[in-house]
């Protein structure tokens, strides 16, 4: 995801998208585990999704309580 895709979506939206994100990170480096998983690469594309969106939330509840 890219970030001005992020940028466009709602407060309440990227916390939504951090969580399911999340979620899917965990599933997948379960399936890491038990060698289940042929893309690896979609761990590191995770995490940099979420780092993405954390990025933006912070920066969109810093606006919020400045503004």
């Amino acid at each position: 995801m890219k970030a001005k895709e992020i940028h466009q979506l709602s407060e309440n939206e990227v916390e939504k998208k951090l969580r399911d994100s999340r979620d899917a990170h965990v599933k997948l480096r379960m399936s890491k585990q038990t060698g289940q998983v042929e893309e690896t690469h979609k761990i590191k594309q995770l995490r940099r999704d979420i780092a993405r969106l954390e990025t933006i939330l912070r920066e969109k509840k810093l606006a919020n309580t400045s503004a």
